[in-house]
Parts: structure tokens; C-alpha cells; sequence
């Protein structure tokens, strides 16, 4: 990068260091450590949440996903509007959490099941799931810069030769820790609304760069038209032989959409708003929020697709593969003989040059990326551990795609622009995912333990001891562990050990007063359980459980058991036996695992329930009210069924009750009415040439997203001034309370004990 490009990216960087440092004089107790004083208005916590919006694992993950299947299944993700706009709109779960005033998920959790080894085993396997799972994202960062700035592998140091994928993961990481010991979630969500806010408009730029650089009539929907029958990038009825992200992904989402709603909650900007109607409302807010990611993720994805694929960009997309490859070449684990060999072979690779229209089109199986794989699997032919090799190259080589085709796509300034904006997600998404996991350590394993609630200096530095060792095990992770499948199904498989059996914990300990302890257990002890088996012969499939299988002649056997039973779900749900990759994709054995939760929790919570909760006195209500604002009577009827569906209540302002009814009427009546219901019915009727595929996916994913962020980002770009300012203003005038630290005494919080003791003993006597 030039001069130019170093100061766009360094100058904005040192602001954020700079403010991160300054908030520090505003932690006057734990409660601003812990949740920013509970002081956040709605734009703080939504232009916040931008840059982690935004990750760089996201884009990775979300090219990765389009490179392979397109974007036809999106369309099919209109089925989910009515519930994802909602579950935004009345605030469910988030509402009820911020209500519990609950520190963390241990603390919940012990407050609803009063058992405090639960808190400890949930704490405990949130915790593994959650650092294994996102300790890939400083790898993935730390490659994307090295390729995507064309650093060379190795710098030398007084006379040294030392990894600067190690330097950079390291720099990463470092920076991150510094933020979170300057003043934990406060100064991430001081600094990432400022990061926020100089994200807007970068991503503006970006997108209507991107827009101008390639043509759609005669590059980008060519390219995307290009597919072979059943495996469309843009209709919607031509999708039944994608694998690993089709229609069966979208049932995984309902279920996500559902059940883990509240799974992430606990930590950090979670329980940071004012009120409980802040946190709704930022809520809200980041749905529109999305429009901003999403067309960027978009125009990202269809300009590597079109670079990659169109033959105007062929001796582009030569330089760009050669480069990909010989890149990838180093850095898969092989002997040197072999990796020789290598990359003679995709140095011998010609110009991949592609005629649309003449050539045949292509597919997930013959694409112009085949040819370097193929050169990869003669490579290994021969080796002990070839399959695993060929599909570490390959995921290897997907997940640098991104950033070797954006450096060739970038002009100069641009470059700069685009790092500035990959350094603030880096640095937003890493200091947030090292804080949860710290939060979770110190407030679940560590204080429980704490017979006396310790003070609010070392409860600190507990936090920020805890914060550098939580980053040490993520840089340890990040270079030794090589996952072998693409970004979104390793995360699912992994998490799965905690999410595919927290979700009917949670759900029902916030909305039910029939969960039990023993219903809790078993859900989180069966989720682990399974998903622990599902995880070890998916990671040991190619050089174990495959070569097993035909050790022992049972591969045949095996390979028809499973065809059999996905048959009756064909084409959507496919098992064969495959000596590289598990034949049951990481989605498919999640909604397995968390169906079977779902199931025991419910079962076992009926049989063993003795007297219904409390769910007033933990949610603050009722008599249990101490903010002194009591709830109206609510008297039902359509009126107030509409209204609830609207999310709207007696906190909603005239400007609240705006934002809900546009979110309403964009969701129910465009997105869903006319771009889905309408769509669909007009299909059944007269099926659409894939031309107007290509029409309809520019005017829904290019054309109004690009208005609506043109818009959004001058609006939350003033919002988030203007709640910046006020966060600080009120922290200069407010007084922490000691004894809100996240301790449980006699099943609440220790800051409600002694008033809800005082309420409860005056009740008994009337």
C-alpha cells in the first residue's frame, strides 16, 4: 500500500487507542467494567454493533458460502421474515434479560434453577465452545492481512527468521487486550461506536465503488447465470443438488431464530442499555442496521465471483489464482519433496479462460477452480494423510480467496479505505469474543467461589488477568489448530457442544414457570454429549474413521445405511460416503442435537416439577418493581394482538412508534408480501426465464439496499454522535452501587436482596 493508503488506516486507529485510553477515568465500579454502567442509549449500542457487523470471519465466511452456492437460496429466506421482524419487534428474550438486571448467564441461571454447579458446568462449556470456536478468527485475520497486503510469510529479526502471520496475530490481539483493560465493555462500546461511526460512510464508498467497477448486464449477472441445472446462483427453483447451504439450512434457522435467542446474552453491550426499552429499541434498530453489512457483503462476493469468473478479467483472474495457490502451497503442512511437487503443478496450470454461452456452464464440481485442486490431489496421490491434505488446501484456498481478489480489485486510496475498515472489524469482533469469554470466567467460575464478594479493584484486575490469559489461548489455538471444513460449519459444530443444549434453558427459564434444574442438566449434559461425538469423527474422518471403515470392509455397508436414511429427504438432506469429508454436514447434526434437547428438557422438566417459579420477583415486576414504573393492565383483543405483533407498548414515543410501523410495513408488506408471497405465487403460475432472476436480484439485493444505506448511514451516523456525547454525560453524573457485581444471594441478585427481603416480609403481613 502506499503512503496514502498507511495514513488512512493508522491515523483513524491511533483516535480509537487514544479514546480507549480516556474512558479508563470513567470505571468507577464494576458494573461499568462488567456493563458500561447500564447507561447506553439505543444508537450507542446500534452504531456499536456495526464493526462487529462487519468481521472479517464474515465476509470470509459469507464469500466462501456465495463462491459456492450463489445467492438463489436467499430468496427462500422470505419464508423467515414474519418471524425474524417479530422476534425484533417485541424485544423477545432481550427485553426479559435486561429486565433480570442479570451480570452474566451464570448469574441468570442460578437465579432461575438456584443451583450453583449449574451455573459452573453452563459457564464452563460456554466458555470451551465459545474460545475453541472463535479462536480462528486471529488466524483468519492474521492471513487475511498477510495476503491481502502481500506480505511475505517470514520477516527477518536480529538475524532470526520469524512468521509474520505469528507478528500480525500477535499485533491483533494485543491491541484487543489493551482495549479491554483500559475499561472492559465501556470502553468497547465507546470505542466501537466511534469505530462505528467511521465505518459508515467507508462502507458507502466501498459499496457504490464496487457498484461502478463492475457492469451488471454485461459482467456480473452473465457470470451469475452461468450454472448448470440444480445449481443456480439466482433461481430459486434450481437449487436441489447444492450441498452444505440450501433449503435445509434455512430450518436450521427457524430453530436458531427461536431457541437461541437469549444464548448469547450475558455479557458486554447484552445488559449495557438504560432500560429495558433501550435494549428493545437498539434491538430494532439493528435490523435496519443490517442493510449496511449486508449489500457490502453482497457487492464483496459478486465482484470476486465476477473477477474470478468473467472472461474480461481472465488474465487478472490467472494472476490471482497463481498467486492464491502458491500462497496456499506454503502454508499447508507437508513435507518438502511434496509441497516441490505442488507447486510445480499449479505453476503448470494454464489461464482458466471461460466463454459464457459457448462453454459448457459451470458447477460446484467443474468450476475454474478445479484445476487447482485437481493439481493438488496429484500432489498428494501417494500419501498417508492425502485426503485431509487435499481438503486443508482447498479450505485454505477458499478462505484467501477474499483477500488476494480484493487487492487486484482496489484502487489506491480505496486499498486503504478497505484495510481501515477490516482493521476496525478485526479489533471490534476480537476485544468483543475475548471479553465474553472473560466475563464469563471471572463472573461464573471464579466469583461464585468468592464467599465474600471481593472489592471492586480486585474484582477488576480478576477481569483483566482473566482478559490476557483468555488471549494467550487464542493466539495458542489460532496457530496450531488447522480446521478443515468451511468457516460457518466449523463454528456449528463446535458451538454445538454449548448451544445445542443452552437453547431450551434459556428459552424456558425466561417464559416458563415449569423448567427444572433436572430439566436443565439434561438438556446441557445431552447437547455436549453428542455434539462431542459428532465433533470427533467429523475432525477424524479422513484419517481415521474413513480408513477404519474400510479396514474393517464396512464402508460399503455404512455408505448404503446412509443413503437410505437421507433418501426421504433427498434433495435436500444427501449422505454419501465420501473418504475426504464426513458425509453429514455440520448443520444437519446441530438440528439433530438441538430437536433432541428441546425434547428431554420438556420431558423431564413435566416429571419433575414440584412448584411453579417465580418468574415476577426475577423479572422485577409486580411487587418486585423497584424502578418504581409499574406496568398497565393489559386488556386483550385484535387491536392489542396487532399492537403486540408491532412490539409497540406504553414506553414506545411518537418517533418509537415510527421506527416500529416502518419496520412493519418494509418487512410484512414489501419483503415479504410482494418480494416473496407475490413472487411465488407468479412462479406457480408462470414460471420466470432467468433473466428476470437477474432483474429481480438487482432491484432486491443491489438497487433499494443501496438507497436505504445512503440513508441509514446519515442517520445513525447523527444518532451516534449524539448518543456518544450523552453516554459520556451521564457517566460523569452517576454513582456505582458496590454490591452489583453479579453475586447471587438467596436466589437474586445481591444488590436486590435486601430490598426484595423488605417487600417480600411486608407482603406476608398484609
Amino acid at each position: 500500500m502506499s503512503i496514502l493508503d498507511w495514513s488512512i488506516v493508522l491515523i483513524p486507529l491511533a483516535l480509537v487507542i487514544g479514546l480507549g485510553w480516556y474512558s479508563r477515568r470513567y470505571i468507577r465500579g464494576v458494573v461499568d467494567f462488567l456493563s458500561a454502567g447500564r447507561l447506553c442509549g439505543r444508537y450507542v449500542l446500534t452504531v456499536g454493533d456495526i464493526a462487529n457487523a462487519i468481521s472479517i470471519v464474515g465476509i470470509v465466511s459469507y464469500c466462501e458460502m456465495t463462491y459456492k452456492a450463489g445467492f438463489a437460496v436467499n430468496i427462500w429466506r422470505g419464508l423467515l421474515i414474519p418471524l425474524s421482524v417479530t422476534i425484533s419487534l417485541t424485544g423477545y428474550c432481550i427485553y426479559r434479560f435486561r429486565e433480570t438486571k442479570a451480570q452474566s448467564l451464570g448469574q441468570f441461571l442460578e437465579m432461575r434453577y438456584g443451583s450453583k454447579a449449574l451455573r459452573v458446568f453452563a459457564s464452563t462449556l460456554r466458555s470451551i465452545a465459545e474460545i475453541l470456536a472463535h479462536s480462528i478468527m486471529p488466524a483468519i485475520a492474521g492471513r487475511f492481512f498477510l495476503y491481502f497486503l502481500g506480505f511475505p510469510n517470514t520477516v527477518e529479526i536480529f538475524g532470526c527468521q520469524v512468521s509474520l502471520f505469528f507478528l500480525i496475530m500477535f499485533g491483533c490481539l494485543v491491541l484487543a487486550i489493551t482495549l479491554i483493560c483500559f475499561g472492559g465493555t465501556l470502553t468497547i462500546i465507546i470505542t466501537d461506536t466511534i469505530q462505528g461511526i467511521i465505518c459508515l460512510p467507508l462502507m458507502v464508498i466501498l459499496c457504490f465503488y464496487l457498484l461502478g467497477k463492475f457492469d451488471w448486464a454485461t459482467q456480473i449477472a452473465p457470470v451469475l447465470m452461468d450454472r448448470s441445472p440444480g445449481v443456480s446462483f439466482l433461481n430459486p427453483y434450481d437449487i436441489a443438488d447444492i450441498r452444505d447451504f440450501n433449503l435445509f439450512s434455512l430450518s436450521l434457522i427457524v430453530c436458531t431464530l427461536v431457541l437461541h435467542r437469549a444464548s448469547w446474552l450475558g455479557v458486554g453491550a447484552g445488559g449495557a442499555a438504560k432500560t429495558p426499552h433501550e435494549q428493545k429499541m437498539a434491538s430494532l434498530l439493528g435490523t435496519w442496521r443490517s442493510f449496511l453489512g449486508a449489500l457490502l457483503y453482497i457487492l464483496i462476493s459478486m465482484g470476486i465471483l465476477t473477477m474470478l469468473n468473467h472472461m474480461d478479467f481472465s488474465k487478472d483472474a490467472h494472476t490471482i489464482r497463481q498467486e492464491l495457490a502458491q500462497r496456499c502451497a506454503q502454508d499447508v503442512k507437508m513435507a518438502s519433496p511434496v509441497r516441490a511437487k505442488l507447486m510445480k503443478n499449479l505453476r503448470e496450470v494454464p489461464e482458466q479462460v471461460h466463454r459464457i454461452g459457448v462453454d459448457k456452464p459451470l458447477s460446484d464440481e467443474k468450476n475454474l477452480e478445479t484445476a487447482y485442486i485437481e493439481a493438488a490431489r496429484t500432489s498428494f496421490a501417494g500419501q498417508p494423510d492425502a485426503g485431509n491434505m487435499v481438503q486443508e488446501f482447498r479450505t485454505l484456498y477458499h478462505q484467501t480467496m477474499m483477500s488476494v481478489a480484493m487487492r487486484h480489485i482496489l484502487s489506491p486510496g480505496l486499498m486503504g479505505l478497505f484495510c481501515l475498515l477490516m482493521v476496525l472489524a478485526m479489533v471490534s469482533t476480537d476485544d468483543s469474543y475475548i471479553f465474553s469469554s472473560t466475563q464469563t470466567l471471572v463472573q461464573d467460575l471464579i466469583l461464585p467461589f468468592f464467599k465474600k464478594a471481593p472489592s471492586p479493584r480486585l474484582h477488576i484486575w480478576l477481569l483483566r488477568l482473566t482478559a490476557i490469559g483468555v488471549g494467550v489461548i487464542f493466539l495458542i489455538c489460532s496457530m496450531s489448530f488447522a480446521q478443515l471444513d468451511y468457516i460457518g460449519l466449523f463454528r456449528t459444530v463446535v458451538l454445538s457442544a454449548y448451544l445445542g443444549g443452552c437453547g431450551p434453558m434459556m428459552i424456558f427459564g425466561l417464559y416458563s414457570r415449569f423448567g427444572t434444574r433436572q430439566g436443565a442438566w439434561i438438556s446441557l449434559l445431552s447437547g455436549f454429549g453428542l455434539s462431542l461425538c459428532f465433533f470427533l469423527i467429523q475432525r477424524n474422518w479422513g484419517n481415521f474413521v474413513y480408513p477404519w471403515l474400510c479396514g474393517n470392509n464396512w464402508d460399503d455397508e455404512v455408505g448404503i445405511a446412509l443413503e437410505v436414511l437421507s433418501r426421504p429427504f433427498n434433495p435436500w438432506i444427501v449422505w454419501e460416503m465420501n473418504p475426504e469429508k464426513c458425509p453429514i454436514n455440520s448443520y444437519e447434526s446441530y438440528f439433530f442435537i438441538m430437536m433432541t434437547t428441546l425434547i428431554l428438557y420438556i420431558a423431564v422438566s413435566k416429571l419433575t416439577l414440584k412448584e411453579p417459579f417465580n418468574l415476577e420477583r426475577m423479572l422485577h415486576r409486580g411487587i418486585y418493581n423497584t424502578d418504581g414504573v409499574q406496568q398497565a393492565p393489559v386488556k386483550w383483543g385484535w387491536r392489542r394482538i396487532i399492537i403486540v405483533l408491532s412490539g409497540i407498548t406504553d414506553d414506545y414515543s411518537r418517533g418509537d412508534k415510527i421506527i416500529a410501523w416502518s419496520l412493519l410495513i418494509y418487512s410484512y408488506v414489501y419483503k415479504f408480501l410482494i418480494c416473496f408471497v407475490l413472487i411465488v405465487v407468479w412462479n406457480a403460475i408462470s414460471p420466470w426465464p432467468i433473466t428476470w432472476w437477474s432483474n429481480f436480484a438487482f432491484l432486491t439485493m443491489i438497487l433499494i439496499p443501496a438507497i436505504a444505506v445512503a440513508i441509514t448511514a446519515i442517520w445513525f451516523g447523527i444518532g451516534g454522535v449524539i448518543g456518544i456525547k450523552q453516554l459520556f454525560h451521564d457517566l460523569e453524573n452517576r454513582t456505582a452501587d458496590p454490591l452489583d457485581n453479579g453475586m447471587v444471594t438467596g436466589g437474586v441478585s445481591a444488590s436486590d436482596a435486601a430490598e426484595f427481603a423488605k417487600i417480600e416480609k411486608k407482603t406476608q403481613k398484609m
